[in-house]
C-alpha cells in the first residue's frame, strides 16, 4: 500500500508582524472527526487557498476540505512582504530582467490573471485599500551601479512596452521622506498587500463555502482502493483527490528530494510612529520600494488602521531542515537595524515593535514544482520567491487541472522542466550561504 509520512511539520520562528498588528484573529475550527471529501488540500497561503476559491468557482457542489497546519495568516504567506508584482522580477539577475522579451510578456500577463483573481477577492471580502493598494512599487537605487540597474531595466521595460518613470533624488525623498536613495525606477502594476489580512479575509470567506480547519496539519496520507486517507491529529479525511500547497513542505512528504532550495528571508517592523515622527518623516503615507540590486533591502512604508509604520527587510540564509534559529533572526535584526538609521537618519529613537522570519522556496532553474506526482496527487509548489503573484496562480491553474483536465495556466507550468536534484550536504549548505551572503556583500547600501 502506498503512504507517504511527513517527516516534519511547519515551525515558525518570531510572530508574523502583519497579523500582529491587526485585531485579535477569529478561531476557525480544528478537525476532530473523520470526513469525507472530493479534494482534500494540505496548505493554507496563497496557493491553497487559491486553489479551494478556483475550485469552488467551478464546481460549487464540489466537497472540498482545507487543510492549514497552523493559524492563518501565521504561517509563511502572512510573513510575506505584500508585494504582488506583475514585472518580470528574477532575483537571480542584477536587474529583475527575465530571459527574454517573449519569455517576460508571457509572464507578466499570467501575472496579471493572478492579480485580476486577488482582485475579485479583495472585492468580496471588502477589503480596504490600506490592504490591497494598486499603487505600484519603486525600484530604489543607492549607489551608480543601482542608478544603471534601473536604467538598463528601464530600457527592457521601454522594450516590452510597460509604462515605467525614472525618479531623480528629489523625488524619491519626496515620496519616501528618505535622503538615502539616489534615483528610484517606478512602474505602476505592482498590488502591495496587508498579507495577513489578505489571507484571513480569505479564509474565512471560504469558510462558508467549503470545509476549512486551522491548527490541523496533515501527518501523512496513504491509498485507498477508491483514493486516499489523510491523516490529522484529531481526525482522517477519506478523499478523492489532494492537493499538496505546501511549498518547501512538499518535500517533507517525500516529493522533489533535494530538488527543493529552502530559503529563509527575515523582516522588522517599528512600533506605530507618533504624529511629531511622522512628520519629521515627511514623504507619503504608503508607498514600496524594492532594492535595484535583488539581494538589497526592501522597505515598506504603511499607514492606516494600525497606524504609521515602516518595515524592513534584508537578509537571507539556508536551511534544509526549512526553519531557522532565534539566533539567525536576531542577527538580522541587528542588520536591520543598521539599514533603517542609513535610511531614516532623522527618526532616531523609534524602535522596532515585531521582528519575524519567513521561509520560501526556489529551484535551481526557477521552476515551479507543479503537476500530478501519484495517481490522484498534484503539487502547486515552489513560487521561486513570488508567493503571492505565483502562489495565487499555481492554485489556479491546479484546480483548472484537475477539474478541467487542464488550463493555459496549467499548461505553463507543466511545460517548465523538473528541478535539477542540489549537491549532496554540506556542499549545498555551505554554497548556498556563502553566495548568499557575497550577493548581499555586494549589494553594499543598496
Amino acid at each position: 500500500m502506498t503512504a507517504y509520512t511527513a517527516k516534519r511539520l511547519p515551525r515558525q520562528t518570531g510572530a508574523a508582524g502583519w497579523n500582529a498588528i491587526l485585531p485579535q484573529q477569529a478561531p476557525l475550527p480544528v478537525l476532530e472527526n473523520d470526513l469525507t471529501a472530493d479534494v482534500t488540500i494540505i496548505g493554507g497561503g496563497f496557493a491553497g487557498l487559491s486553489a479551494a476559491r478556483r475550485l469552488h468557482q467551478l464546481d460549487p457542489a464540489l466537497k472540498v476540505v482545507l487543510l492549514e497546519a497552523g493559524r492563518f495568516a501565521e504561517g509563511s504567506a502572512g510573513r510575506n512582504s505584500g508585494f504582488m508584482i506583475d514585472l518580470p522580477h528574477d532575483l537571480a539577475s542584477d536587474n529583475y530582467a527575465g530571459s527574454g522579451l517573449e519569455a517576460d510578456k508571457a509572464a507578466i500577463a499570467f501575472n496579471r490573471k493572478a492579480i485580476g483573481f486577488a482582485k475579485g477577492v479583495a472585492q468580496d471580502c471588502a477589503l480596504p485599500q490600506e490592504m490591497f493598494d494598486p499603487a505600484g512599487k519603486i525600484n530604489a537605487a543607492a549607489t551608480k551601479a543601482g542608478d544603471q540597474h534601473n536604467r538598463d531595466f528601464a530600457a527592457h521595460l521601454q522594450r516590452l512596452g510597460e509604462p515605467h518613470q525614472l525618479l531623480s533624488q528629489q523625488d524619491m525623498q519626496e515620496r519616501t521622506g528618505s535622503p538615502h536613495y539616489t534615483s528610484g525606477l517606478y512602474a505602476p502594476g505592482t498590488v502591495m498587500i496587508q498579507p495577513a489580512a489578505y489571507i484571513r479575509a480569505l479564509s474565512a470567506r471560504l469558510a462558508g463555502q467549503i470545509s476549512v480547519f486551522e491548527n490541523t496539519p496533515a501527518t501523512g496520507f496513504e491509498k485507498q482502493a477508491d483514493g486516499w486517507l489523510v491523516s490529522t491529529p484529531k481526525g482522517r479525511i477519506s478523499t478523492g483527490k489532494i492537493i499538496l500547497a505546501n511549498n518547501g513542505h512538499l518535500e517533507s512528504f517525500g516529493f522533489y528530494q533535494r530538488r527543493l532550495m529552502h530559503i529563509c528571508l527575515y523582516a522588522s517592523m517599528t512600533e506605530r510612529l507618533t504624529p511629531e515622527q511622522v512628520k519629521r518623516l515627511g514623504g507619503t503615507p504608503r508607498w514600496s520600494v524594492t532594492p535595484a540590486d535583488p539581494m538589497g533591502t526592501s522597505v515598506r512604508r504603511i499607514s492606516g488602521s494600525y497606524g504609521d509604520r515602516i518595515l524592513v527587510r534584508t537578509c537571507s540564509s539556508f536551511h534544509p531542515t526549512i526553519e531557522t534559529s532565534e539566533m539567525r533572526l536576531r542577527n538580522a535584526g541587528w542588520v536591520q537595524d543598521r539599514k533603517f538609521k542609513e535610511r531614516f537618519p532623522h527618526l532616531e529613537g523609534v524602535k522596532m515593535e515585531h521582528r519575524w522570519a519567513g521561509m520560501l522556496c526556489l529551484s535551481r532553474n526557477g521552476s515551479a514544482a507543479f503537476g500530478e506526482l501519484d495517481q490522484g496527487i498534484y503539487s502547486a509548489c515552489c513560487q521561486n520567491g513570488l508567493g503571492i503573484a505565483r502562489g495565487t496562480l499555481q492554485g489556479m491553474g491546479i484546480a483548472e487541472m484537475l477539474l478541467q483536465g487542464g488550463s493555459q495556466i496549467a499548461s505553463h507550468f507543466l511545460a517548465q522542466p523538473i528541478p535539477p536534484k542540489l549537491p549532496p550536504e554540506p556542499f549545498a549548505s555551505l554554497g548556498a550561504n556563502t553566495y548568499l551572503m557575497w550577493k548581499e556583500w555586494r549589494s553594499g547600501k543598496e
